[in-house]
Parts: structure tokens; sequence; C-alpha cells
């Protein structure tokens, strides 16, 4: 059996972190090209000023766009050239993170994420979208990133509302390894580099991601509710900390090197309703992680677990806390067939899977869903 985990070269996360960026930059050369959104610039501008002076490197400014598109990464790759930058930089949120990976294609990366909204900074993969926004391809590359920093004072000064998303993303890891372990199914540690045409990648989870995915939810559940009230507050705290390594580093490591199952097959259906568009990818991720246990039928406890920590923290537990009051049969199918379309990660389940069961656990998950919600 062909077992693969992956992983980025270095994680460091603490206050303050981003006044070390230029250490990293160095060990590459002495520019970097910049990568990030105007705004998240300005957020942070102080320290990199700082940075650079202190190292002596400089920031080439990338004018970013906003959109992960094959045009966009060309002309980045363009202007990384003409300045003879030593290392690519992607400042932010998804958008610019992605860019950077498809830019850098696995050379000389550093990722420096102002928000915990999702997991995908460690990972060797990235999203690629039309230049008006709309899906385009999957991306792989040959490794993940060379350098994640995390500025967990950034962090806290953000919203809290990406860091509960976070969350919300990090709360499907376990249990979509866990199926993915229990079925034998592939893991996207195997993916070789290229676009998604004709990769084929053969490979198992090992018993490190699955341990690490554990640990994703049981540091959730300890540290959750503390880390999101630290946030409201824009305060860095021991639990708050914990939160951010669960959302970037444990998540991303378990989601990749542990597997993909149900709930974001779920995810990737509820997309379809136009009501769900206003809602972060971790909220959607959340009720579908309560969907997949309906699906596989998992002990009540767990479920109840489950549901309790979403209220708690503010995740969603039902359709219309994403957007979705009512449902009608016609949308309902819709969104269990594209959960299940030949290449979505809900076959990884250890269980049979039509679009009709799928259906059915996702009106279920909805009512009790529901139902806990009204209690409170």
């Amino acid at each position: 059996m062909r077992k693969a985990f992956i992983c980025p070269s270095k994680y460091v996360q603490g206050e303050d972190e981003l006044l070390n960026l230029g250490y990293f930059v160095k060990e590459f050369g002495a520019s970097a090209l910049l990568i990030a959104h105007p705004d998240d610039v300005a957020r942070v501008k102080s320290k990199l000023d700082v940075t650079a002076k202190k190292f002596d490197i400089t920031f080439v400014e990338s004018s970013f766009c906003g959109e992960c598109s094959r045009t966009e990464v060309a002309r980045l790759q363009q202007v990384a050239k003409e300045n003879g930058c030593a290392c690519t930089i992607g400042l932010g949120g998804g958008k610019a993170i992605d860019t950077a990976k498809c830019v850098a294609q696995g050379e000389h990366l550093i990722i420096v994420p102002t928000i915990a909204a999702t997991d995908a900074p460690t990972s060797h993969s990235a999203v690629l979208y039309t230049e008006e926004g709309a899906f385009d391809d999957y991306a792989y590359f040959k490794q993940n990133p060379d350098v994640v920093l995390i500025d967990t004072t950034v962090i806290a000064m953000a919203p809290t509302r990406f860091l509960v998303s976070g969350m919300g993303d990090a709360l499907s890891t376990y249990f979509e390894a866990r199926a993915t372990s229990t079925s034998f199914s592939n893991v996207n540690a195997g993916l070789p580099c290229g676009f998604r045409e004709g990769v084929c990648g053969e490979a198992k989870g090992t018993n490190a991601a699955l341990a690490l995915a554990t640990l994703c939810y049981q540091t959730l559940i300890t540290d959750g509710y503390q880390a999101k009230v630290a946030s409201d507050h824009n305060m860095v705290t021991a639990a708050l900390e914990n939160i951010i390594e669960t959302n970037i580093l444990l998540s991303g490591l378990g989601f990749e090197s542990g597997g993909l199952s149900a709930a974001h097959a779920i995810h990737n259906g509820l997309t379809m309703l136009e009501g769900t568009h206003r809602y972060f990818h971790g909220e959607k991720v959340a009720f579908g992680t309560i969907a997949q246990l309906v699906l596989e039928n998992a002990p009540r406890e767990e479920l109840e677990e489950v549901i309790e920590f979403c209220l708690e923290v503010g995740l969603p537990v039902c359709l219309e806390d994403i957007g979705v009051p009512a449902i009608t049969q016609e949308e309902l199918m819709q969104v269990a067939a594209k959960s299940c379309i030949p290449d979505e990660s809900i076959h990884s389940m250890p269980c049979p899977i039509t679009a009709e069961a799928v259906a059915a656990a996702i009106i279920t998950a909805d009512s009790i869903g529901m139902d806990y919600k009204n209690r409170n």
C-alpha cells in the first residue's frame, strides 16, 4: 500500500511574527514579489517597512487584481522575472495565497495569512478562476510552501467571523479523515504537480495524518469558544493561539494528507443555491459536517457534540443559517446530485452513496439542527 504525507518546510507562528518576514526572504535573496490586496498591505505596512529595513530586503509590489486567474498568474510571473525576485510572498486571504502558489510553481514560496478562515495556507494546491470569477481548475504543485508565517497579532485584529469560519472548515477535518481512512480511499497528498486533467494520484493517508486530524477536533472542542471571545476583543490568548494553529496547520495537514469526504462535497453542492453565496466556505462546511454525520449514521452523542459546538461559537447548524430558509425538492436533488458527481470527495465515504441518500441526510441534518437551535 502506498501512503503519502506532505507539509510545508517551515511553519512559524507568534505575536508580531511579521517583523521576521525579512529573515525568511533573506534565505532566498534580496527581493520578494509581494502578492496581496492593497487593503491587506495597508493593514501591515508598518511591519513590512520595519522588516524590510532590518533585513535589507525589498518587497516588489504586484498590483494584484484580486482574482487568481491564468492571465493574472502569467502577468505576475513576468513582474517577478523583470524585477529579479528571489521568492514569492502570498499575503492576505485565499485568492492572494492561491495566486502566489501558482506564480511560484512550488519554488521559493512564503505564505503569510492575515486571517485564519481556511486551511489552505499550508497546502500544495490552489484553485484557479476565470477573469470573471468563475471556477476554472485545480492546480497541484511539486511541494508545499517553503514557509508559512503566522502573525497572531494581525489575525486577532481581523473580524471574528473569519476565525469562526476557519473553525467550521477545521471541524470537518477529523470526520473526513476518519471516513477516508475507514474506506481506504486516496488522499490529496498523492497528487503530482500539474492541473487536474489527467492527474492520477494513488496514495492512502498515514496514521500521522489521522492523529493530527484527531487533535484538530479535540482542540476545537477545548479551545474554540475561548478563542472566539479573545478574537471578539482583538486579544491574543493561549486559546486563540491554539485555534489559529488548529485552523491553519492541523486542519491543513489533516485534510491534505488525511483526506476529504462528504462534508466538502456537500459544501460544493450547496453552492448551487444562490442564498448560500454570501456565506463563507467554512460556514457551509460546518453544516456539511453535520450532514455527513447523519449520512454515516454517527452516534447520537457525537452528532450532539458537533451541533452544540457550532451553536457555542456561532457556526451554522441548519439550512436557514446559510441563507436557505426554504428548499424545494427539485433544488434539494440538484444539490445532492452535484455533491455526488464522479470526481467528488463524497465517494471516500465508507457507506453507499446515492443522491437520494445525500438529500435525505441534508434534510434530516437541517431538521435536527433547527431543533437544537430552537432549544437554545
